[in-house]
């Protein structure tokens, strides 16, 4: 009789890479973006492998150290002419010295925060120099200054095309949009738009402008910038939200409806759900009877018994512009979208709702149910390698079911 072993499950992908949620989402985000070129495989799992759990300062400087030697080796291809190499190691130059921008900003001084982030910048803009595409830099008027953006498009020719405005995250890297949706809007012959709002990359860095809730104040002049453009067709004019920015656009579409269709990746109604749903019910009370003075006593007592957690408040809190913890939390309740705005929206909408979603599970169904106009809600599972928030390893995946939408949503 053939001998009958037990065999222990394979678990790599549902047990993750960290026990720290932070950690390993980032490593699957930067997994993930090989599917496009922005990352290789090898490079993540060796730029991880003697980096405990836990250890943020030695987390931070492994990816910096990945960053900057991979943009040397851009800079060298580059200096010998062989552009189709620089290309590829400045995107993943800038993949990786992503990580390390969001790992600074949650150390406890900000010293390395703004240069990692222009050495991050850098390597995105070697790409922009260096890469076989079609590219303008462009200044995007708002308000009393202008917003920079990157506007791509596919072709090389003068043909109206199918555009996609790209609105980005809370604290996503620009050239983290390549991959995550980019990409494949270009190699399906769409322009795209991207850009840097309040609050993001350069505009929080730089300028030091934090995030406002109200985005149709950002994307009413972005849309009337990119119709001015040669070649963009104002009936097939779509846009893509991704992370918090399906909160963003969410909430401009209420207002703006110049779009064809749009993309929430995921959909969100309520921001601070992320933030109440990890603090504990007696603080919360504290908060919601508007005890600031007590509420900002025990959330210190807490975050110094608990340096993780205030690391990621640190991190988070940063664009939204307040000093004390009641204050940060007082204006995360203001990214909130009512049922009767939601009813606003008439665009028609494909919403992902990936399971395991992490940090507004529920509010991609939600929004579908309210919204004024058509909407899709489209799951991604676990079986199909497509879990969690923003699908992270499954992005050539969403980009099939996002384009085939958006095509037909746009031939309509």
């Amino acid at each position: 009789m053939a001998e009958i072993r037990s065999v222990r499950a394979h678990r790599a992908f549902s047990k993750g890479f960290y026990r720290s949620a932070d950690f390993d989402y980032e490593v699957r985000c930067a997994l993930g973006a090989a599917s496009h070129g922005a990352a290789d495989a090898g490079e993540v799992l060796a730029t991880i492998d003697d980096v405990a759990d836990g250890d943020h300062e030695r987390w931070f400087e492994a990816w910096l150290a990945t960053g900057s030697r991979v943009r040397a080796l851009a800079d060298a291809e580059s200096a010998a002419g062989r552009t189709v190499s620089a290309a590829s190691s400045y995107l993943r130059a800038a993949t990786y010295l992503g990580v390390a921008v969001n790992a600074a900003g949650a150390l406890e001084s900000d010293a390395q925060l703004l240069p990692t982030f222009r050495l991050q910048r850098s390597c995105w803009d070697g790409f922009v120099d260096t890469a076989a595409v079609e590219v303008e830099r462009v200044d995007i008027p708002y308000e009393d200054t202008t917003l920079p953006g990157y506007l791509f498009r596919s072709g090389g020719d003068a043909a109206v095309r199918p555009t996609l405005v790209m609105v980005n995250g809370s604290d996503g890297a620009t050239s983290g949009l390549w991959s995550n949706g980019a990409a494949g809007a270009l190699a399906r012959g769409y322009t795209v738009l991207m850009f840097d709002g309040p609050g993001q990359q350069s505009m929080l860095f730089e300028h030091g402008v934090g995030f406002r809730p109200d985005w149709e104040a950002v994307l009413t002049p972005v849309v009337d910038f990119v119709l001015d453009q040669p070649g963009v067709d104002r009936r097939r004019l779509a846009a893509y939200g991704i992370s918090q920015g399906g909160f963003w656009l969410a909430r401009a579409l209420a207002f703006e409806h110049r779009f064809t269709a749009a993309v929430l990746d995921p959909g969100v109604m309520d921001v601070s759900a992320s933030w109440t749903d990890n603090i504990p019910s007696p603080l919360l009370k504290l908060f919601r009877a508007g005890k600031k003075e007590s509420f900002d006593h025990d959330m210190g007592i807490g975050m110094r018994f608990s340096p993780a957690t205030a690391r990621t408040w640190r991190f988070r809190a940063r664009p939204y512009g307040k000093d004390s913890y009641f204050d940060t939390l007082t204006e995360v309740h203001r990214y909130t979208l009512s049922d009767a705005e939601a009813a606003q929206s008439t665009t028609p909408l494909l919403l992902a709702d990936p399971e395991r979603e992490q940090f507004w599970p529920g509010q991609s169904e939600r929004l579908a149910h309210a919204c004024g106009g058509p909407s899709e809600l489209v799951p991604f599972t676990a079986a199909e390698g497509a879990d969690f928030h923003c699908q992270p390893m499954a992005r050539q995946l969403i980009d099939a079911r996002m384009f085939a939408w958006l095509d037909a949503a746009l031939s309509r």
